[in-house]
């Protein structure tokens, strides 16, 4: 993470609810909590992990930030610009300086597009090159990512699952972001490749001065490239702390139960896994008080009634918990 830590980005109070119906004449029954009440900073040059299970929110998250969806409530900040207040021209505009790598390699790139044409596309969408110079600038990005002009000729069917996802990278590459989302953008791919696309994101990162917001639901993906990790549940962040500090001392039961899972590489050495009961809540009727109390071993009266506050604690986490551990 930089030294400096520059403030680029700050999400305030960020909610989305999808309303949804039911029976014969569509009435609206409910709303789903996706994401429901999010807070934090991004600086410029660090990557924050945002990490929990499927259904708790993050790729929703994700797209807000961009402002792929419309939020219900809150805000996002970035450079400076409330970027919910702003008209779709001038989000069109800010837009080339917010990417996004998709989970998916093989539906997120057109099939019926030359990788010349995919990763050209965000450049002439913007007029910013023509002709020769498009061609220099995407044989220029292909070389960032480790693949090379003669690659520009196909289409990517012809690629296996990684070249695809350089790609991709390529493209969000092109227009000279200062913040990319990484949404689930190795959990498709091998684990041996998932490794080789890590390190590039990590070399890209330094030599481009990239800032990241990397959003995964396998830990040690998380571990290796963040430099703070956002542990959410159920629409909500209820851990954020800095990564070594996290995986040292998780002060959530939530964040305990997650590291508890992440297998050890030593045979030798054993493990308590924390077991979580039951199934994650229904996110269109969310427990009352703490989201989390209805599976916590911990769970005391306070927790059925009071939601708590995603407050600091004394080693600088922040956690959203009535009894942090």
């Amino acid at each position: 993470m930089s030294q400096t830590s520059q403030l680029l980005l700050e999400v305030k109070g960020l909610k989305k609810h999808f309303p949804f119906k039911q029976g014969l004449f569509s009435r609206q029954k409910g709303v789903v909590h996706a994401v429901d009440g999010l807070d934090f900073t991004v600086n410029r040059g660090e990557t924050l992990g945002i990490v929990g299970e499927s259904g708790c929110g993050k790729s929703t998250a994700g797209q807000l930030i961009l402002q792929l969806l419309e939020p219900t409530a809150g805000e996002v900040w970035f450079e400076g610009q409330n970027l919910t207040a702003l008209g779709k021209e001038d989000v069109r505009k800010v837009r080339r300086h917010l990417q996004i790598i998709f989970q998916d390699p093989y539906s997120s790139l057109n099939p019926r597009m030359k990788v010349e044409d995919i990763v050209a596309e965000p450049l002439e969408v913007h007029g910013l090159y023509k002709g020769a110079a498009l061609k220099e600038r995407v044989v220029e990005l292909l070389r960032l990512v480790g693949l090379d002009e003669h690659h520009m000729s196909r289409h990517p069917h012809e690629f296996s699952g990684g070249q695809r996802q350089r790609i991709g990278i390529a493209r969000a590459l092109a227009l000279n972001p200062s913040l990319i989302v990484c949404d689930e953008a190795v959990s498709a791919l091998d684990v041996s490749i998932q490794s080789q696309i890590l390190n590039l994101l990590k070399k890209l990162q330094k030599e481009l001065k990239l800032t990241y917001i990397f959003i995964a639901h396998g830990l040690p993906a998380v571990k290796h490239i963040s430099d703070r990790i956002a542990v959410m549940y159920l629409g909500k962040i209820v851990e954020l702390a800095d990564r070594d500090s996290l995986f040292a001392h998780p002060r959530h039961p939530y964040t305990q139960a997650l590291l508890s899972a992440v297998p050890v590489p030593d045979p030798t050495q054993r493990k308590e896994r924390i077991i979580l009961q039951g199934d994650l809540p229904n996110p269109a009727n969310p427990p009352k008080g703490c989201s989390f109390h209805t599976r916590c071993p911990y769970a005391q009266d306070i927790c059925r009634s009071a939601p708590p506050a995603l407050e600091r604690q004394a080693d600088g986490h922040l956690a959203a918990c009535h009894f942090p551990l």
